[in-house]
């Protein structure tokens, strides 16, 4: 319990009144509605969101937490302790891809909580998560078990942000609220097994956590490199399944076909890995680091625990042929 933390998410008061006047009125309107004196504290700032994170090196002050909840590029950050201190945090990194961040309190001093593996999870071991549920309730805790494993949703931090696909989930059925994201998902044993992530909408105990893994391979990149060093391959494309087989008229019935999902879209990116390999539109690769490309395993699955400049191989199908590529990675930017 000491070692997860409430974030608070503050903006000064003038740019949350011309946020709320570009949401609710047109062009030349004024908003009346100003946000009451009571809700702005003495240096004009305003809450707006909250959620949860925990210690994870008491060293340096660095705290886990997700990239959704501190995605407002005007806000400001505070860490609230168990015992009621406030701190104010400073972003280190962000992980877009696993929606992970990572904040720096230096002067935090708590302990941090362990680390487990999310590897070795079975349906129906007992899991507890904690968190600042509603962003009002710190440190509940609630108890659950592992419902499910390697589940993907599409989800949305809000209604105006564009969707992100998320892979490789843990579902647990413990009690998760909004203001939950970013507290632990711990073992019976109190190690991290997940960041909590998502909850779905309309659904009964359906809470969905990151695994631990991908944040230990971020704190792996912070400590040699500074920062977080995602690979990154460059292309898009669509998963090959029956029914995308029968309507392209392909041979093959999994693998990814090398294509844009609109007209404005390149399928191989300018400058990408893929491009400077020979990767062209219409190929359909079929592994990436010798693993198979299907329906439950993607690209970017394949990239989860590799890391930029690794070079690898690539089975592609053109035009009927099958040929091989070898990848050198790229540094996500």
């Amino acid at each position: 319990m000491p070692s997860v933390v409430s974030i608070v998410i503050s903006e000064h008061l003038e740019d949350v009144e011309k946020d709320m006047m570009a949401d609710i009125y047109p062009a030349g309107h004024i908003n009346k509605n100003k946000i009451p004196k009571e809700y702005v504290d003495s240096r004009g700032m305003v809450q707006i969101g909250g959620g949860s994170g925990f210690v994870v090196d008491e060293k340096r002050g660095l705290i886990l937490t997700n990239r959704h909840v501190i995605s407002q590029p005007k806000s400001e950050y505070q860490v609230v302790t168990n015992d009621g201190k406030k701190y104010p945090a400073a972003v280190m990194t962000v992980d877009a891809v696993n929606d992970v961040a990572i904040l720096s309190v230096p002067s935090l001093h708590l302990p941090a909580l362990p680390l487990g593996d999310a590897s070795k999870l079975d349906l129906g071991q007992m899991v507890i998560a904690i968190g600042n549920a509603m962003g009002i309730f710190k440190n509940t805790v609630s108890v659950g078990i592992v419902s499910g494993l390697s589940r993907s949703i599409m989800a949305q931090s809000d209604p105006n942000s564009p969707p992100q696909e998320l892979r490789g989930l843990i579902q647990t059925d413990a009690a998760i609220n909004p203001g939950n994201s970013g507290g632990p998902l711990l073992n019976s044993k109190g190690r991290v097994i997940g960041i909590n992530a998502a909850i779905i909408s309309g659904a009964q105990n359906i809470g969905l956590a990151i695994p631990v893994g991908a944040a230990v391979r971020d704190l792996a990149d912070i400590k040699e490199f500074g920062r977080v060093r995602r690979p990154y391959f460059g292309v898009r494309y669509v998963i090959i399944d029956e029914n995308i087989a029968a309507k392209r008229n392909i041979k093959v019935k999994q693998g990814a076909l090398v294509t844009a999902e609109g007209p404005q879209d390149d399928p191989v990116i300018d400058g990408s890995p893929a491009e400077e390999a020979g990767i062209l539109p219409g190929d359909i690769i079929l592994s990436v680091n010798n693993k198979e490309i299907n329906e439950t395993t993607t690209i970017q699955d394949c990239l989860q625990d590799l890391s930029a400049d690794d070079e690898i191989p690539v089975a592609i199908i053109r035009d009927g042929e099958k040929i091989q590529r070898l990848v050198r990675l790229k540094e996500r930017k």
